[in-house]
């Protein structure tokens, strides 16, 4: 080629290479409202703020003359603005909301936020930009900064110190702490600093990157394509971030109860005898189960939409018998679909141009399991309700969930997902896959559930996702991953669900058990025991490792998986409570202590122990051969759940735990509610209601609350108000305790004999009660309700209110 100019391509000259000069705004030229946003015209380059309440804002950077201000899908829309009372002095452009205040510097756009009392909760120092596009803001960090959310991220709790980008990516490799981008992208950084707590959103798809290691007194928030466009939230509590975020974002929606129960995967059921037996062996053995996965084997040659008739002869049979043992199929669907022009489906997406293509017009072709592939461009709403009409062929044949898996996209390739240049159509705005990148498996899960939700005659279904994006709580469900049987996944799974819950998914959990290597009968055993009170509980094992299924290790350790699947069972009714606060508030089911215990310096940045709900403590075994541990028990009271031990928190604490035992507290003057034990969530053999009350008996200063709230768990009846929600309330008199019970809504009625209450305290005795006076005589009179004692455990049993209000007293 040395006769030719390429000869002479400068890349071959070796000249020096040109350090990129990185730009900023410059000073203020002018500033203007416009349409309730606050333009600042910069020398260089300008910002937008709009002001979403007085404790939120947006600030994107722009230019031109006006600012494109649409979101992606992950803000819900909102025509709300609050306007700011503003006015300008010589350094800055003061906007003043009721809580809070921001400083706009004329002279460098630096952004300073004050609270109402004048004490700065955070300042982005510079944003800056370099002539490729990427962009970069760089914020304040004190010495007592810490760090939460940014959804699924290895290592610790407290993100201080460690450095993630936001770019879903297919990872087998052994997660580990040093990971930086695993399957799912959530650009929230929470930021606790004393006693404030802010949030920052960056609402860009593409690549980018949060750096809270490489500048000591500061951290950085940077994308390397598109546009930054950051979220303000203020709390200043993190739970009031958390609200705010999820009211932005979306909230889930109430799954189906059975996607509570346990789940029982491998990769792969390779067929529908073995898939029947399964079932079987899990009903006979006692063992509760609610649903088993179908991995890739069960599709015909890997083709989505499909069932191998050798394999499966009969999956329309072999559902419905499942279904009436209680036990549903959910299948995995890939987005990648085989390019063969006898399928009907790759052959409708070329027909119908659904498939990703090039700027010229070709179709974007990866290699995944079915081999050459083609996918689905769910940018484009015409092609994303393509794909969930589709989904007809699952729900025809009685299945109600589905898996979505590979949508990172994940490709084998080096790149490990699509080319960067393929084009998406979005809506006749296209953009590359570059800038979109992580919007993909959103788009899917979305399609998915619209889909789903069409076709199964106002059932509620279910959608499990890989791969996600801001926003994806609303459609699905997530997992963690190829995790592997390692003692340290285990325990790494615990901070990473805890701050995808703080990121506004509340409904995630890890393959319990490990998903590749060869797993344990310990490490089965303390994976399942805490897995049992995650808010996603499956059983997932990879071909060619140890069987998980609960029997494979022997009766023994066959017994203690029973009893801890059994426990989730029975604790369905609080786990569903907890469910439907996430669904109002945002809050996470399961919690790192810091979100109930902000002020206490010893929970920062502890992580292998956490809260169900604001008032059970788990304290997982994680580590072999280990029989006890140290448990940090906050302050207050808290009751053992084994023994009832009553322990003074505020201190560490140690546990024993044989096998066995999973250390288990339950915080004194709170109410936890138990069901009975059953072998799937529809199971309405016995459908008692317990409410455990914690607290001690002729104490005046004890009080406690509990709200239960209930639905028929199977369809969308309880938007339109078909739910009920009963208040309980118990109070310490001087002789004993006073019980008061109201439906403060009943427009679905739970079909149970009675409700029984037990008082959980190791003094007291069931010889102790004397008697259980009625303090109203009218439901009693018309026999419409009524109480009895079970004299060997003491409990009380009231039977099923009919009435708005009843209230008893129990003396001792």
């Amino acid at each position: 080629m040395e006769d030719t100019s390429e000869a002479i391509h400068p890349d071959k000259a070796g000249l020096p290479v040109v350090q990129e000069t990185w730009n900023s705004f410059g000073h203020m030229i002018r500033w203007q409202e416009h349409n309730g946003a606050y333009l600042c015209y910069g020398e260089r380059s300008h910002a937008a703020l709009i002001f979403l309440s007085d404790g939120e804002f947006r600030f994107k950077v722009f230019q031109g003359e006006y600012p494109d201000l649409s979101t992606t899908i992950a803000i819900l829309p909102r025509t709300e603005t609050s306007q700011p009372e503003v006015e300008e002095n010589e350094e800055n452009l003061v906007f003043t909301t009721s809580v809070i205040q921001v400083l706009l510097n004329r002279q460098t756009f630096a952004l300073t936020v004050l609270d109402k009392n004048g004490q700065e909760i955070a300042r982005q120092e510079t944003v800056s930009w370099s002539p490729r596009g990427a962009t970069n803001g760089l914020f304040n960090m004190q010495e007592g900064s810490h760090f939460y959310g940014l959804g699924e991220k290895s290592s610790f709790l407290d993100k201080r110190g460690e450095r993630y980008t936001m770019w879903n990516t297919d990872v087998y490799a052994p997660h580990m702490p040093e990971i930086e981008a695993l399957y799912e992208s959530i650009p929230l950084l929470l930021h606790m600093q004393g006693e404030t707590t802010y949030g920052i959103f960056l609402d860009n798809p593409g690549r980018s990157d949060f750096d809270m290691r490489s500048h000591g007194v500061a951290y950085t928030i940077g994308c390397s394509t598109g546009e930054y466009d950051i979220y303000f939230i203020y709390g200043p509590e993190l739970k009031d971030v958390i609200r705010r975020y999820t009211a932005m974002t979306g909230r889930i929606s109430l799954p189906p109860k059975w996607a509570l129960g346990y789940h029982q995967s491998r990769y792969s059921y390779m067929n529908q005898s073995e898939v029947m037996q399964l079932a079987r062996d899990f009903r006979e053995k006692d063992i509760p189960c609610d649903v088993i996965y179908l991995d890739i084997h069960y599709m015909e040659g890997y083709r989505v939409f499909t069932f191998d008739k050798i394999r499966f002869p009969d999956p329309k049979g072999m559902i419905a018998e499942l279904k009436d043992m209680g036990i549903r199929i959910v299948p995995i669907v890939d987005p990648g679909v085989k390019k063969d022009p006898k399928y009907p489906v790759y052959r409708e997406g070329v027909q119908e141009d659904h498939f990703c293509r090039y700027l010229e017009g070709d179709i974007y072709f990866g290699d995944v399991w079915p081999g050459t592939s083609a996918f689905p461009d769910f940018t484009d709403n015409r092609t994303a309700e393509w794909w969930g009409q589709l989904h007809e062929y699952y729900t025809s044949l009685g299945i109600e969930g589905i898996w979505n898996d590979m949508n990172e996209p994940a490709v084998f390739n080096t790149l490990k997902t699509m080319d960067l240049d393929v084009i998406h159509k979005n809506n006749g705005k296209s953009m590359t896959h570059e800038e979109l990148h992580n919007l993909y498996g959103l788009l899917m899960s979305k399609a998915t559930y619209e889909g789903m939700k069409d076709h199964m005659n106002g059932r509620r279904p279910f959608i499990l996702t890989r791969a996600g994006y801001s926003g994806i709580q609303r459609y699905a469900a997530i997992w963690t991953g190829d995790n592997r049987s390692f003692w340290e996944h285990m325990a790494m799974a615990i901070p990473m669900v805890l701050n995808m819950g703080l990121s506004g998914l509340p409904f995630a959990g890890p393959d319990i058990g490990g998903f590749a290597h060869h797993t344990s009968a310990q490490l089965l055993v303390r994976w399942t025991q805490m897995g049992a009170f995650f808010p996603y509980c499956r059983n997932h094992s990879s071909l060619g490792t140890t069987r998980q299924e609960p029997w494979s290790f022997g009766e023994q350790i066959e017994g203690v998986l029973r009893e801890y699947i059994g426990l989730r069972y029975r604790w369905l009714p609080h786990l569903y409570n907890l469910f439907h606060e996430a669904s109002q508030t945002g809050m996470p089911i399961i919690r790192p202590l810091i979100l109930e215990y902000p002020r206490d310096p010893q929970v920062t940045n502890l992580c292998d122990q956490f809260l169900v709900g604001a008032d059970v403590l788990i304290a997982p075994i994680y580590r072999p051969d280990t029989y006890c541990r140290a448990v940090y028990l906050p302050e207050g009271i808290w009751h053992d759940y084994w023994t009832g031990e009553r322990h003074q928190g505020g201190k560490h604490i140690l546990v024993d735990a044989p096998l066995d035992v999973l250390p288990m507290f339950i915080r004194a003057s709170s109410i936890v509610v138990e069901g009975s034990l059953r072998q799937y969530t529809g199971d309405q053999a016995d459908d008692s209601i317990t409410f455990h009350i914690y607290g001690a008996i002729a104490d005046t200063s004890f009080t406690a609350a509990y709200s239960l709230y209930e639905d028929d768990g199977e369809t969308f009846a309880y938007e339109n108000g078909k739910h009920s929600k009963l208040d309980i309330r118990v109070q310490g008199e001087t002789d004993g305790l006073r019980l008061s019970m109201r439906y403060a809504h009943r427009e679905y009625v739970a079909v149970r004999d009675q409700l029984r209450f037990t008082l959980r305290q190791p003094e007291f005795t069931p010889s102790e009660i004397v008697g259980l006076e009625s303090i109203t005589l009218d439901d009693l009179a018309e026999g419409k309700t009524g109480w009895s004692m079970d004299e060997q455990s003491g409990d009380i049993l009231i039977q099923v209110l009919d009435t708005e209000q009843n209230e008893w007293v129990l003396k001792v």
